[in-house]
Parts: structure tokens; C-alpha cells; sequence
């Protein structure tokens, strides 16, 4: 049963490592790609989220999201300031010539195609409508933009592109009732983010947890080791800690072949993202979770149920387990069944983040970096990952793998649930901030086995490495989000920014403290040496 779960444990934290997305944004944002559009005079506007409220007979009905335009007068961004004005349906439907119907200040809606956004836009304003509405062919929202050639931009009015099923809606809205009005305001979201800060907390709190586990657990060993040691005679232990069961030990090969199979895998999700491999992740991410809170709650009341955590009974198919463990587990299995059931439930996210933050603590304990080499080499590999996957990618395939990815733009669905999440409470948008496992399980490895080594070498708090690791991370993530909130949004890739401040500060430190060539080689302290024995005779002699 150990041994399943090892392999479980390991083939998810590969899995979970292409989720190297920096803390981003969901829900109703749109990709801001400003410089690559063309801006002159009279076509500068930002592209900025719309909101159309609409009243239907004077009740206030249906809430949609457009974009608005290049082009056109600025949207006002409180709503007290926007007008309720009355909705008309274009005819003809794409306003490629002079509407038949007479306008005097309504908002007027059109279909897209035939003819330039800016002809619309023109046709619309000189019909005397108040705002243009352009529904798109597509569920998706379009950015509508100038043509290099254009110079008749003298367009007065508020543009905005809507997605096809908002467009349905609304037609329907004007064809079944005598009267329907809109409201169009573009609300400001806050400087600061405040659901930034409880994802950083959740992060920091996850490594700090999962850290003194896993360096607890060795320190055990360790001393375990030490009595083995004292009372063998015939035989000579492995002194390496990190051989006990139910840890793994990472080499180079292994933080190579990692990320390797990490972008392959990503790469695969690219292509084929829809909204029956979203259930697959949903499936593996239950899966991961239930072990992964499984283990942690065992860990937890065995303390309390000693007795129960070491007794074992024999389970068909699955071999031996605890008590303890058969006890925890319909609790787990039910917990994780019924998120994955009411996931699009605004509630969800806190059952998503109690599942994934037990299975990174989980993989944590399980998977140990052994020195800074192989850190360097996990954490340096991922760090080429993040960058080519979020900012090369756009090169070869137009837009971002990553962001892609991440966000489930192609599968329909909020995005893939390897993340932690947390409400944008303040935001008028609503919407989530999210961090992807992989930016805390990664760093977290090389955090930890900076505890386990302080540990074992009987370091301070402050002579050691750990206190300096963590705020080292815990800082690399604030420069990820001050990065993410000045560039409007654009998704950053988080190791950019914690693998310098968190590799750079245990490099510069064991430098400085000689401490350099024990973390890189062997990763941990020395210790006399295991041949070393005492003989009947009271003489020491070496074998």
C-alpha cells in the first residue's frame, strides 16, 4: 500500500508541475495585447471590459461582458454615470448601410461581418445612435481594432463587442417584449488585489508547514539511525536519512526527465483541450487530492490514535492498512466526490484549495530534493520552462501555452483545477486570482531540504538556511504579484522572480559560510565516520 501511494504521489507531481502559470487572473478578462494592434488619432482607446446591465419593461434583468473598442468615445467607469438607454436591433442587422429604423439616442445592436468595425461604428453615428452594440460570430470576445489605411475616425460614440450567446440573448430579450434597455459602465478594478495577499499567505504557510514535516521526518530517521549505528555489529546501515520508506530521494536524471515530461505533457494538454480532458484532470486531481489529504490527516490524529495508526488489517486488493487510515478514508473519498460535483459552485474553491494544499504538502514530504545540485537543476530547468511555455510559446503558436492552458480558453470550462484560488471579494469583476501548484511545489523542495539540512546540523534559526530560504520565496512571490498588477494583467511566470531570490540566497549564503561544497554534494552535514566501532576489547579501531 506504501508503495502504491509513492507512485501515485510521484506520477501526480509530474503532472501537476505544467501548471507553472504565475498568480493570473480568471474569469471575464480579456488577453491584453495592446502594442500589437495599430493606434493613430482617434484610434487609441485601451481595450478595456464592458458591462452591459439590461432592464427588461423596466425590471432589471441579465448581466453581460463585452470589450470595448480601439476606437470610439470612452466608456464611463462608474455606474451612477452611465445612462439606462433603450436597445434597438439594427436593420439591416450588419449596419453596413443607413438603419430603416428611426433612432433618437437608443443603442443600437448589430451583427458582425460585411463591413469594417469603424463603417458600423460610422452608419451607427450618424443614424443618431448613443452606443454601438457588435455581436460577435464567436462565443469568444474580438478586439476590435483600426485598419492601417483608415482615416475616417471620427467616431463620437462608445463601441463594444459582445459574444455571440449574449447577442442571442439579448435579440430574443427584443423580440418577445415591448421594451429593453441598457446600461454600459466599465468599473475600475482596485489597485490592490486582496485576494493577492491570502494567495501569498496560503503559499508561504503551505512551504512553512509542509517544511517542518518533512524535516521532523528526517531528523526521526536520523536518530533512528544513530541507535542502529550504536547497537549493530555485523552489518552497517545506509546513514542517508532520506532511504527510509515512503521517501524518494530526486537525482539529476530525475529533475531532468521532470521537466521533460512536464512540457511534453503540457504540450499535449494544448492540443488537446476541451472540456472531456478537463474531466480527466478533474478525475487525477480528486485522485491526488484524496491521498493527499488522506495522508495528512492520518499524520495528524495519529498523534491523538497512536494505536489506531499503527494497527494494521489486511484489505483485498489493497494490501495492508492502518486503521486509522480505513477510518479517514470514505471521509476523503466523500470530500473530494462532492467538490469535484458542485465544482462551479461558488463555494468550490475552498474545497479545491484544502485538497491541493494537502497534496503538495503530501508530495513535499515525499519527494526530497538530497542536495543543492539537484535542487539547482530542478528548480533551473523549471525556471527555462516557465519562461520559453509563457513568453517563447507566443512565438510558435500566436499566443501563450501556458496562459492557454491555465485559463481553459478551448475546453469551455474555468480552467484546469491543479491551482489554488481565492475571490477577487473586491473586485467589481468578480472573477479569481489563482497560483498553480508547481510555483510552491518546486521552490518548496528546495525550502525544505534547506530545513532538513539545519536540522541535522543543529543550526540556529538565524545561522541557518531556512528562516533566509523562506522569506527569500516569500519575497520572489511579491515581486511576482507587483510584476502581475504593473503590466495590466499579463500573466507572469512566478519562478522569474523566486528562483533568483530563493537559489541566489542559499548560493551567496553557503558560500559566505563555507558551507557551499556539503549543500551541493553531499546535502547534509558530516558526520564521524559509520566504520568507526567499538571493539570488546574497549580499543577503537577502524575496519
Amino acid at each position: 500500500m506504501a508503495s502504491e501511494k509513492i507512485c501515485s504521489i510521484l506520477l501526480f507531481s509530474a503532472v501537476i508541475l505544467l501548471l507553472r502559470d504565475a498568480p493570473s487572473v480568471l474569469a471575464g478578462d480579456i488577453v491584453h495585447d495592446d502594442d500589437s494592434t495599430p493606434k493613430k488619432p482617434g484610434c487609441a482607446n485601451q481595450f478595456v471590459l464592458v458591462k452591459v446591465q439590461t432592464w427588461v419593461n423596466g425590471v432589471e434583468d441579465a448581466e453581460f461582458v463585452g470589450v470595448g473598442a480601439r476606437f470610439g468615445r470612452a466608456i464611463v467607469s462608474k455606474e451612477k454615470n452611465a445612462r439606462h438607454t433603450r436597445l434597438i436591433l439594427s436593420d439591416p442587422r450588419d449596419c453596413c448601410s443607413p438603419p430603416k429604423n428611426k433612432l433618437v439616442g437608443d443603442v443600437i445592436m448589430v451583427d458582425r461581418g460585411n463591413c469594417t468595425f469603424t463603417r458600423k461604428a460610422n452608419t451607427a453615428q450618424n443614424a443618431n445612435a448613443s452606443a454601438i452594440l457588435i455581436i460577435n460570430n464567436q462565443k469568444e470576445l474580438y478586439k476590435m481594432v483600426c485598419d492601417p489605411d483608415e482615416t475616417d475616425l471620427n467616431i463620437h460614440i462608445p463601441a463594444v463587442m459582445l459574444p455571440l450567446d449574449a447577442g442571442t440573448r439579448l435579440e430574443k430579450m427584443l423580440t418577445s417584449t415591448s421594451s429593453v434597455s441598457v446600461q454600459l459602465y466599465s468599473p475600475r478594478r482596485p489597485s490592490v488585489d486582496i485576494a493577492e495577499v491570502f494567495l501569498w499567505m496560503m503559499a508561504v504557510l503551505t512551504i512553512l508547514c509542509a517544511s517542518y514535516w518533512s524535516a521532523w521526518t528526517a531528523r526521526e530517521s536520523a536518530i533512528e539511525q544513530d541507535k542502529l549505528l550504536k547497537d549493530a555489529s555485523d552489518e552497517i546501515p545506509n546513514t542517508k536519512y532520506a532511504s527510509v520508506n515512503g521517501v524518494v530521494n530526486m537525482n539529476v536524471k530525475a529533475a531532468v526527465l521532470f521537466v521533460v515530461f512536464a512540457s511534453c505533457f503540457l504540450f499535449m494538454l494544448y492540443k488537446l483541450m476541451s472540456s472531456w480532458f478537463i474531466e480527466v484532470l478533474v478525475v487525477l486531481f480528486c485522485i491526488g487530492g484524496i491521498e493527499g489529504l488522506q495522508t495528512c490527516l492520518v499524520a495528524l490524529l495519529s498523534r491523538w490514535f497512536k494505536h489506531a495508526g499503527e494497527a494494521y488489517i489486511k484489505v483485498p486488493f489493497l494490501g495492508s492498512i492502518s486503521y486509522l487510515t480505513l477510518a479517514v478514508s470514505p471521509f476523503c473519498t466523500t470530500f473530494a466526490v462532492l467538490w469535484a460535483v458542485y465544482r462551479n459552485n461558488s463555494f468550490a474553491w475552498i474545497c479545491q484549495d484544502i485538497l491541493g494544499i494537502a497534496l503538495i504538502i503530501t508530495v513535499l514530504q515525499i519527494v526530497h530534493v538530497p542536495n543543492l545540485k539537484v535542487g539547482t537543476v530542478l528548480i533551473g530547468c523549471a525556471f527555462i520552462y516557465d519562461i520559453f511555455w509563457v513568453f517563447v510559446s507566443k512565438k510558435f503558436f500566436k499566443e501563450s501555452v501556458m496562459i492557454v492552458v491555465a485559463r481553459g480558453d478551448r475546453s469551455g470550462e474555468d480552467g484546469i483545477p491543479m491551482l489554488l484560488k481565492f475571490p477577487r471579494i473586491f473586485d467589481p469583476w468578480g472573477g479569481y486570482s489563482i497560483i498553480g501548484f508547481g510555483d510552491i511545489l518546486l521552490p518548496g523542495m528546495l525550502v525544505a531540504f534547506s530545513l532538513r539540512y539545519d536540522w541535522l546540523a543543529n543550526k540556529s534559526l538565524r545561522g541557518g538556511y531556512f528562516l533566509w530560504a523562506m522569506c527569500a520565496y516569500g519575497f520572489g512571490l511579491l515581486i511576482t504579484y507587483v510584476a502581475l498588477n504593473l503590466m495590466d494583467g499579463h500573466g507572469q511566470p512566478a519562478l522569474l522572480y523566486i528562483v533568483p531570490f530563493t537559489l541566489g540566497t542559499l548560493m551567496t549564503l553557503g558560500q559566505k559560510r563555507g558551507d557551499l561544497k556539503g549543500l551541493w554534494t553531499s546535502g547534509e552535514p558530516q558526520k564521524p565516520c559509520p566504520h568507526l566501532r567499538l571493539q570488546h576489547s574497549g580499543e577503537l579501531s577502524l575496519e
